[in-house]
């Protein structure tokens, strides 16, 4: 088990034993697609790296209902929704800054020899394997947007 998973089982016991249902609906979630990873990939060790992906995509999936939710004029959803948001993004490593990023991206275009907008997959796909989860893909897609005109 990875330290991140044993983490988030440890998160749960504490947040069982303080009665924060606030905190323990969302954290039994995650341990739920967790174990749904491990289950998906039988014989495969479980990385921090595989969990931070789990938290990544279910962070998605909240921001995604957050947006459904408001256009809906469900506001009491869409509350619940980022009270979950807000405790799976504790478990995100610090996010970049914007001058860091950039520094990443010009880096990854160079080695990559990325010149054109045809390319921004490749490009894309360079910066995802150096930033490693600490940058949302929104914000390194918009970027390189920027950048690749």
């Amino acid at each position: 088990m990875s330290l991140l998973a044993q983490k988030i089982q440890d998160d749960i016991k504490a947040a069982m034993l303080a009665k924060d249902a606030a905190r323990l609906d969302p954290l039994r979630m995650l341990k739920s697609a967790v174990k749904n990873l491990e289950i998906a990939n039988p014989g495969k060790p479980l990385t921090d790296e595989a969990v931070f992906q789990v938290i990544q995509k279910q962070i998605k999936q909240r921001q995604d209902s957050i947006t459904e939710f408001e256009k809906a004029n469900r506001p009491e959803l869409a509350a619940k929704e980022k009270s979950e948001l807000a405790v799976l993004t504790t478990y995100l490593p610090t996010a970049m800054s914007d001058d860091e990023l950039k520094k990443i991206i010009d880096e990854a275009l160079k080695a990559g020899a990325v010149t054109s907008k045809k390319e921004f997959g490749k490009a894309m796909k360079l910066v995802q394997e150096k930033t490693a989860g600490k940058a949302d893909n929104k914000r390194i897609s918009d970027h390189l947007n920027r950048i690749l005109q």
